[in-house]
């Protein structure tokens, strides 16, 4: 299988892979412990907060170990609904990921507001500026890079209108770590993150948050991370999160990306010409440079592209892995405008590093293969 469906998962690298192993010979303490052997594991994670920070650009103190970004969105909404009064409202991008809306609804079922967004996906500031003018939320939460789309969004603009208004700012960056750089990003009052989606292992995560004000957690128990997340660190995964993201940040030093995003760009020329009746969304803004949306042919229904696909050997996706299997079209595409039976049409290719020119040239042809497979009725 080639397999371009990386904003869902990605490979783990050998790097991270090395990292793991190492870790759970060498720190078999519990860092919680008061001997030796706990003190020297939790001297390993506090190292590697130190490492995360420099990288986000905050305090090591700011860190919170999670199991993945699920964990963190709903830890934020859960301490708001909890700190802010039963009056005050929170706002969320329209295109948030579902781990962030569904705890929105379930936290302030009454008292959340989406933001809306263009019709190229970017959350519009104007619409932010002008409301914050007459109302202030409790929180506004607006993720650096959609899932779906790949467009990236103006979180830092976003994070100025709160300032001035003084009201806090979430950012869910779990698909914007580890393929842009992750600088910047610590001045954001809230982050979340998630090792697997650059390299790193499944089942860890963190959450930058003031260390100077409490959150209320939403695993209870031990006292662990200053009391606000319960339960042994991973500490095997956060040192494998941490070499990931090592080795992502390096090719992000060197300009890297910049070369993957014309072997994206080049696909998306090629695809336009050749599939008749295709569109790209969000085409005309920033994006991510390993993503691309398309609205594909009208030759058959999404799912039917994807058996297709897989059937040539090519893992893709329709959006979101945590809204596979649900019948409605993607939320996202719906917010930017587009009609059901268009929405319907949209399938997402996410390659990663490894990804190959020659890789994206196979894919073309049996993205071209399926077409005329489907217009001549084969199932």
């Amino acid at each position: 299988m080639i397999y371009f469906d990386h904003n869902a998962t990605t490979p783990m690298l050998p790097e991270a892979r090395q990292a793991w192993l190492e870790a759970t010979e060498k720190f078999i303490g519990n860092p919680s412990s008061p001997h030796r052997l706990g003190s020297r594991a939790d001297a390993a994670i506090t190292g590697a907060r130190q490492r995360l920070a420099n990288w986000l650009g905050c305090d090591a103190l700011d860190i919170l170990w999670t199991s993945g970004a699920t964990e963190s969105n709903n830890t934020v909404l859960h301490h708001f609904a909890r700190a802010v009064s039963s009056e005050v409202q929170v706002w969320v991008s329209a295109v948030e990921h579902p781990c962030l809306l569904a705890p929105t609804r379930h936290y302030f079922p009454n008292r959340h507001r989406l933001v809306p967004v263009t019709r190229d996906g970017v959350v519009d500031l104007n619409w932010l500026s002008e409301q914050m003018a007459h109302a202030r939320p409790g929180l506004v939460a607006i993720m650096a890079a959609n899932n779906e789309t790949g467009v990236l969004q103006p979180w830092r603009e976003a994070l100025a209108i709160c300032r001035q208004w003084e009201v806090p700012f979430f950012c869910d960056a779990a698909q914007w770590i580890g393929k842009l750089p992750a600088n910047g990003l610590g001045e954001c009052d809230y982050v979340s993150g998630a090792a697997h989606k650059f390299g790193g292992p499944k089942g860890v995560g963190f959450l930058k948050c003031p260390a100077t004000g409490r959150v209320e957690p939403l695993l209870r128990g031990g006292p662990q991370e200053e009391g606000r997340r319960a339960g042994t660190e991973n500490i095997a995964g956060i040192l494998s999160m941490l070499a990931a993201l090592a080795v992502r940040e390096a090719a992000l030093a060197d300009g890297q990306h910049e070369a993957k995003a014309s072997l994206r760009d080049g696909f998306i020329e090629r695809m336009l010409k050749t599939l008749p009746g295709g569109e790209v969304v969000g085409i005309a803004q920033p994006r991510l440079w390993n993503t691309v949306s398309s609205l594909m042919p009208e030759a058959g229904h999404q799912q039917r592209w994807v058996v297709k696909l897989d059937k040539l050997g090519f893992a893709v996706s329709t959006g979101s892995a945590c809204s596979s299997g649900k019948e409605e079209p993607s939320h996202v595409i719906a917010a930017i405008g587009y009609s059901a039976p268009e929405a319907s049409r949209v399938l997402r290719f996410s390659s990663g590093w490894e990804t190959t020119a020659e890789d994206w040239n196979a894919l073309l042809d049996a993205l071209q293969e399926a077409y005329h497979g489907m217009r001549r009725g084969e199932k």
